[in-house]
C-alpha cells in the first residue's frame, strides 16, 4: 500500500506532498486564520463555501480558481476553508506546481477514502514551455476515467489564465468569415482555466477595507484615528494596500505602547 493511502485521515485533517520522499507529510502547526477574521472578501467567501458545502454534502460542485491582486487573501480563504469545515470530513492536501506530475498518483490513493478532498495549488502558474499542467488537466476533467466524486482542485494565481499571455499571440489570431479565430496559443492559455467551474477574482483593497482589517487585527487599541494614520503611511511605503499589509503592519507594531497613542 502507498503511503498516500496509508495515511492516518482519521486525526490529521491537512498534509503536503514531499516529492524527496515521495509521500505526504501532515501538516503540524495549521494557520489558525477564521472565517470571521477575514474582511473585503465577502462575495468570494460566500461563493466558495457554498460550493464547499455542495462538495461535502454529495452533490455537483466545482473546481474553483482563485485568482487576482497578491496580498488580497485567497491563500488565507482556503486555510480558513479547512479550519471552517475539517470537522465535517474536509481534509487538504497541499501539491506544489513542480509536483503536479504526481498528481494522478495521489488522486488514485484517496478516490475511495471516506473523506472529501481538496487538492490544493497555491500561487499557481505556468511558463511557456512548461508541460506538467497536464497532470492538472486530467484531475480537473478526467480523461478516460472520470475524476474521483471526492477529490476537488482549489487553486490560487496572480494570473487569470494560469499561463502568460503576451501581445504577440494576440496578433497571431486572424478574422475568417467575420469571425475572431484565437490563436493557438491562447486556445492554449484559455483552455486550462476553464476547467475551473468557479473562478473568484480579488482585487487591491480600498482604504476602507484595509483599515477595517487593521482595526480586525488591533481590538485594544482605542485612539483609531492615530492608528489609521500609522496603518495609512506603513501601506504608502510599500505601495499597497491589501491583507498582506494589514497583517505585516501588525507584526511590525503588535504591543507597541505608542501606537495609535493607546490610552
Amino acid at each position: 500500500m502507498s503511503a498516500t493511502a496509508s495515511f492516518d485521515w482519521q486525526s490529521t485533517p491537512a498534509a503536503v506532498w514531499r516529492r524527496h520522499r515521495s509521500g505526504l507529510r501532515a501538516i503540524r502547526r495549521l494557520d489558525p486564520v477564521q472565517w470571521q477574521d477575514l474582511k473585503g472578501i465577502d462575495r468570494q467567501q460566500q461563493a466558495l463555501a457554498r460550493n464547499t458545502e455542495r462538495f461535502l454534502a454529495g452533490e455537483p460542485s466545482n473546481n474553483a480558481l482563485l485568482w487576482g491582486s497578491r496580498g488580497t487573501g485567497k491563500s488565507s480563504l482556503i486555510k480558513a476553508l479547512l479550519n471552517r469545515y475539517q470537522g465535517r470530513g474536509l481534509r487538504m492536501i497541499e501539491v506544489d506546481k513542480d509536483d503536479l506530475v504526481n498528481l494522478p498518483e495521489i488522486v488514485d490513493d484517496i478516490c475511495d477514502l471516506p473523506f472529501q478532498f481538496v487538492i490544493f495549488c497555491d500561487d499557481l502558474s505556468f511558463d511557456v514551455g512548461e508541460s506538467s499542467y497536464k497532470a492538472l488537466k486530467s484531475v480537473l476533467e478526467g480523461s478516460l476515467e472520470l475524476p474521483p466524486e471526492n477529490v476537488r482542485v482549489y487553486a490560487t494565481s496572480n494570473r487569470r489564465h494560469l499561463m502568460p499571455e503576451f501581445m504577440s499571440d494576440n496578433l497571431k489570431s486572424e478574422m475568417r468569415d467575420g469571425e475572431l479565430h484565437p490563436a493557438e496559443a491562447i486556445e492554449e492559455q484559455v483552455s486550462l482555466a476553464d476547467r475551473f467551474g468557479l473562478q473568484l477574482s480579488f482585487y487591491a483593497f480600498s482604504q476602507e477595507v484595509y483599515l477595517q482589517a487593521v482595526d480586525a487585527l488591533f481590538p485594544a487599541v482605542d485612539d483609531r484615528e492615530g492608528l489609521h494614520r500609522e496603518a495609512i503611511r506603513f501601506a504608502t511605503a510599500k505601495g499597497v494596500r491589501n491583507g498582506r499589509t494589514a497583517q505585516q503592519f501588525y507584526r511590525q507594531f503588535a504591543g507597541e505602547r505608542n501606537l495609535g497613542r493607546v490610552k
